[in-house]
């Protein structure tokens, strides 16, 4: 099943499951619960993001070949765990913004995001995808001057209002499966990045389990698990984000989420 959030034609925010693109089965319940969809579809006003979570968790240099590209060493014993604000969380279409006070060094990261369904403390691997929801795409826009030489860690450079795109649905698990899913991105129809979640240093269940016995994961909770090699930062010369460009990640079997850029005020 694929789920969205949409605002219908009353101003309300809602759950459903896409149709067409206008036009969406509502549910009734709760999505990380017990739910039903509405017989009869209704138009969808606008598109937000598949989720509101209440934390975002982020791995870093989960693919190898991305580390090597940022000339880091990929630790293999334990993931390099971040958090992004929440309220860097937008929606497909949506524009991500150029902050005036770091407008210079913006990069995309396309990544395979996993959505919690269910509360997950301590569970072990075998049992960890049983906690997930499904999966979306998601890109860990990043300032690299805040991230790399400014601030000298990451929480303001990958955390700025617009900062985290994802969607445009959530592919649940008995739709999607666990992969290998594809993850590339392209910049101005220019594909930047590919690479297979079979590459994963942490694999998704690992992933999964780890973090549960940190922090607790709970339902909407949103993982994102690395981005591959291509990003900006790591070309010669750097490619960043400038206002007018558009930015897509797709996924095989999950969709493709595609946001412009604009300065921002």
């Amino acid at each position: 099943m694929r789920l969205i959030r949409f605002i219908d034609s009353t101003g309300k925010a809602q759950y459903g499951q896409a149709i067409e693109m206008q036009f969406a089965r509502p549910v009734s319940g709760d999505v990380f619960g017990e739910f039903t969809l509405a017989a009869s579809p209704i138009s969808i006003e606008r598109r937000l993001a598949p989720c509101d979570p209440p934390n975002i968790i982020a791995i870093g240099r989960n693919y190898r070949d991305h580390a090597r590209e940022m000339a880091s060493t990929a630790d293999e014993t334990e993931p390099l765990i971040f958090l992004k604000a929440t309220t860097s969380i937008i929606g497909p279409d949506d524009a991500i913004e150029l902050p005036p006070q770091a407008a210079d060094e913006v990069d995309y990261e396309g990544e395979l995001a996993v959505v919690i369904g269910r509360t997950a403390r301590c569970v072990t691997e075998a049992d960890a995808l049983a906690h997930v929801l499904g999966y979306t795409c998601a890109n860990d826009v990043s300032a690299r001057d805040c991230q790399k030489r400014r601030d000298k860690q990451w929480a303001r450079g990958k955390s700025f209002d617009t900062f985290c795109p994802i969607g445009p649905d959530i592919v649940t698990r008995d739709e999607s499966g666990d992969g290998p899913f594809t993850v590339r991105s392209f910049l101005n129809g220019n594909q930047m990045q590919e690479g297979s979640t079979d590459d994963l240093i942490f694999p998704i269940a690992t992933l999964v389990s780890y973090l549960s016995h940190q922090f607790t994961l709970r339902p909407g909770t949103v993982i994102l698990s690395g981005t591959p090699a291509g990003v900006g930062a790591a070309r010669t010369p750097p490619v960043f984000l400038r206002a007018g460009d558009q930015i897509e990640i797709d996924i095989t079997g999950i969709g493709r989420l595609s946001n412009s850029v604009r300065r921002g005020d």
